[in-house]
């Protein structure tokens, strides 16, 4: 996959309410009832992450869950981030 530049990645977040662009990813921070919540929905996301051999950094504190997302073999944001985000936004949508 080939990095996207900064403009095509602002562009393609128009798209995407939650995500925004820093320091070289997508990220976007999602907020959950409780921390079984949060966790179902990381477990539900992980197996969306395996059927795209693509691995979000992720943090999860009680009820919050923040998603980094960059293609790391070519060094910042690819088409492959913005598909995950997308899965990912059906998943918890």
């Amino acid at each position: 996959m080939e990095k996207l530049s900064e403009r095509t990645i602002t562009e393609r977040l128009e798209k995407f309410e939650r995500w925004q662009y820093k320091d070289g990813a997508i990220e976007a921070n999602f907020t959950f009832k409780d921390f079984r919540e949060a966790f179902s929905m990381m477990t539900h996301i992980a197996f969306e992450c395996e059927a795209h051999n693509h691995h979000p950094d992720w943090t999860n504190v009680y009820n919050s869950l923040k998603i980094r997302l960059n293609t790391h073999d070519a060094g910042g944001v690819t088409e492959k981030d913005f598909q995950l985000a997308h899965s990912i936004e059906e998943i918890i949508l």
